[in-house]
């Protein structure tokens, strides 16, 4: 039986910690705030509750095989599941309006037929066959395996990529990019570019820089499906928490940890305000770039400030107290994409001011949890943004609230009709999520995808013995599913007791 501290209780934490328990290992967790979760968190006021993270649920498969391998209970004993249907709601600059199907993509393919005009859903299709072609390919390296001790290979992009013809043959090959995608496969038509980018503008990849291979993530929610998890998200990192409980993980929260203790050669412990805590081995579910940025610990050969990433994206949300019911045939998600994507694009690579009217996530769930009543409804709104205080401060008086005011403006320009319903909000930036996660500038995790090599994200075992890496900034990458994937292959890569 190992010792082991696992830095950090938020999902990947408390995943690992629940798995490593089970294997037989002694666990302790510890947070640096006063609760589990990480960017899972909830808000709560007056009867209302809020998502203050993700939404929903992709690739629900990783929290089952998670709940049958710490404990007989399946999922869906622990939290009531239910998919999305319709998956979400589109609306266009120009008018158009394009409802899709959770979990068929031949639903899909008729709802753009409708929408954009025959060909829509033929030209959709064949793209989301080649997202299909990269998952097949990608599916173990990039989500169930260690990342290989020589990750070459995975720089190479396995989109199937048209042959070149005439005089393009005789040019050097240019990688294809998430919107050479779009322009070639998809006639450059704007919404279907739109619909392509819209699930990695989520993280901040964008079309211009995107791996053509990003059209797996569209691909794996219209073919696996997306899920909502009654009561909200938090109900999930909930029942993940109950589940460490069971298995007697020890959680010291308000607990930061200030350094990891290296003796000879390995991983010892870890330094706390509280004192030292000894382990055989350490897992940081902690933003690995913070990590080592902060130099909590040191990656050999690595200066700290090599840490700092570039271009951060973070998240901007607006939690809104509604009076008055919600409107029959509301759906849960609704999008509404940006009036300028250039503008949009610009504003998270160029160091700009945010975009005024960005591509805006709007969550409308019908959960009678998170409203103190059926006269009520809660929402929330979600934007990309600049992270980095050289690009925007957020904290400057007024600014945030004055951009809260952009984002209701631009959703209601669209149709939804919801200033004027507002009792109360509450505006969150990427700030917050700094204070409450410890995210280096509060940015997002991206998912790591194949064809962005060198810019993969850290291995899951690191070069310094007995220190391992888990979280939106290990392998594989942000999204739940990932961090779950990257407790899982870090449980596997230790093993059992």
């Amino acid at each position: 039986m190992a010792k082991i501290v696992v830095i950090g209780a938020g999902m990947s934490g408390l995943a690992a910690a629940s798995r490593l328990a089970t294997l037989g290992h002694r666990v302790t967790v510890c947070e640096a705030s006063g609760t589990y979760g990480g960017m899972v968190g909830r808000y709560e006021r007056d009867g209302f509750a809020f998502d203050t993270g993700p939404g929903l649920l992709s690739l629900p498969a990783v929290y089952r095989d998670l709940a049958l391998k710490t404990g007989k209970e399946p999922l869906e004993q622990l939290v009531e599941l239910a998919p999305v249907d319709p998956e979400s709601r589109h609306l266009f600059p120009d008018g158009t309006a394009v409802t899709l199907p959770n979990a068929s993509r031949g639903g899909v393919s008729q709802a753009l037929d409708a929408a954009f005009g025959a060909g829509s859903g033929a030209r959709w299709s064949e793209v989301m066959n080649h997202g299909r072609t990269v998952w097949e390919a990608t599916r173990r390296p990039l989500l169930e395996e260690p990342l290989p001790a020589e990750p070459e290979f995975l720089g190479t992009d396995p989109y199937p990529v048209p042959p070149r013809t005439g005089l393009a043959r005789l040019g050097r090959p240019r990688p294809w990019t998430l919107d050479m995608v779009a322009r070639r496969q998809l006639g450059g038509h704007p919404g279907l570019t739109a619909l392509l980018g819209e699930p990695a503008l989520r993280y901040g990849l964008l079309p211009g820089q995107a791996p053509a291979g990003a059209a797996v993530l569209p691909y794996m929610e219209q073919s696996f499906g997306v899920w909502y998890v009654r009561g909200g998200l938090r109900a999930l990192a909930d029942a993940v928490y109950r589940r460490c409980e069971l298995r007697k993980v020890e959680f010291r929260f308000d607990t930061p940890v200030t350094r990891v203790v290296v003796e000879n050669g390995r991983a010892a412990g870890v330094e706390t305000a509280d004192g030292r805590i000894d382990a055989d081995l350490v897992i940081s579910a902690m933003d690995t770039r913070a990590l080592f940025h902060h130099g909590i610990a040191e990656w050999p050969g690595v200066p700290a400030e090599d840490w700092e990433p570039y271009e951060v994206p973070g998240r901007f949300s607006v939690l809104l107290a509604l009076r008055g019911p919600r409107p029959e045939g509301t759906v849960h998600r609704t999008v509404v994409h940006a009036a300028d994507p250039a503008a949009e694009e610009n504003a998270l690579t160029l160091s700009e001011p945010p975009c005024e009217r960005p591509t805006v996530q709007v969550h409308r769930p019908d959960d009678p949890a998170l409203r103190p009543d059926d006269a009520h409804e809660s929402v929330v709104l979600t934007a990309t943004v600049p992270a980095q205080e050289e690009d925007v401060d957020w904290t400057a008086p007024g600014f945030a609230d004055r951009y809260a005011d952009r984002l209701l403006a631009h959703v209601d320009a669209a149709g939804l009709g919801l200033r004027e319903r507002v009792l109360w909000r509450v505006v969150r930036t990427p700030e917050d999520t700094r204070r409450e996660t410890g995210a280096l500038f509060g940015s997002v995790a991206r998912p790591v995808l194949a064809g962005s090599y060198p810019g993969l994200n850290a291995a899951n075992e690191s070069p310094v013995p007995g220190l391992y890496l888990i979280g939106g900034n290990a392998h594989p990458g942000g999204g739940l599913a990932r961090v779950g994937m990257s407790a899982c292959v870090t449980a596997g890569l230790i093993g059992p007791a």
